[in-house]
């Protein structure tokens, strides 16, 4: 069973930082783009970041940009997204995806993505 498992949310104050992991089984994801999305309560699922398999091409949403890092090394998973400078805002649920599409096609209306881990919640009090 193909799996995506997210980790490392958890409860941080503003301004301060959480790393989060995505590892996967039950297949290879080789040429894969891998993802994170996040959705707090109340609002739409919203793209944060994807990198290219080999991890070279990445791709964020302009409200993380200089905060989060997404990263994996070349050919292989976990991906982990570092994300700094949290602000309330950054509050949600994140989830990991795979999809074949590029990375800066990732976040685009309408785009669906063909799997998901089960989300990790992140939380940042002010």
């Amino acid at each position: 069973q193909v799996q995506l498992v997210e980790s490392g949310g958890g409860l941080v104050q503003a301004g301060g930082s959480l790393r989060l992991s995505c590892t996967t089984s039950g297949r290879t994801f080789s040429g894969y783009s891998m993802g994170w999305l996040r959705q707090a309560p109340g609002r739409e699922r919203e793209f944060v970041a994807a990198v290219s398999w080999g991890g070279s091409s990445t791709y964020y949403v302009d409200s993380v940009k200089g905060r989060f890092t997404i990263s994996k090394d070349s050919a292989k998973t976990p991906v982990y997204l570092q994300m700094n400078s949290l602000r309330p805002e950054d509050t949600a649920v994140y989830y990991c995806a795979a999809d074949l599409r590029p990375p800066s096609t990732w976040g685009r209306k309408g785009a669906s993505y063909e799997h998901w881990g089960q989300g990790t919640q992140v939380t940042v009090s002010s």
